[in-house]
């Protein structure tokens, strides 16, 4: 099992990706890191499940829609909050739905982080892009 503690590492492009995909960073969420984006609501949860991981505040605001209740005016308090966040210990994802659609899509997911089991389901919603509106704890 993976486990990723981004404050005791930089992510490498040869490491495995947290989103679990078994594929290199590089060559996994790395890319839409790089642009921004996902091409699609899947992608781009487990995208920002990486980007916790490795405390890519950056990637968690450009990819939540601005108006999301969990968007924060307050950039600098929010990424501070991200960034330690990506302190704990991402153990694993698990998604256990996808319902995608064109411009609406929904993805249930587990996120065990530390001794804690984050089980949500997201709603993305697309524009010019996709982006995180919103989610619903399950737990």
């Amino acid at each position: 099992m993976l486990i990723m503690k981004s404050i005791l590492m930089k992510a490498s492009k040869n490491t495995k990706c947290p989103c679990g995909s078994g594929k290199k960073y590089k060559d996994c969420c790395f890319k839409w890191h790089k642009i921004g984006s996902a091409p699609n609501a899947l992608l781009l949860m487990k995208s920002r499940y990486t980007a916790y991981a490795l405390g890519n505040a950056d990637y968690i605001i450009k990819t939540t829609h601005k108006s999301s209740p969990h968007y924060e005016r307050n950039l600098i308090e929010w990424k501070k909050s991200i960034k330690e966040f990506g302190k704990s210990i991402f153990k694993k994802l698990e998604i256990v739905e996808f319902i995608d659609g064109e411009k609406e899509a929904f993805v249930e997911f587990k996120a065990y982080i530390d001794d804690y089991v984050m089980h949500e389901r997201s709603r993305f919603i697309k524009e010019d892009k996709w982006y995180y509106f919103e989610g619903i704890c399950k737990n």
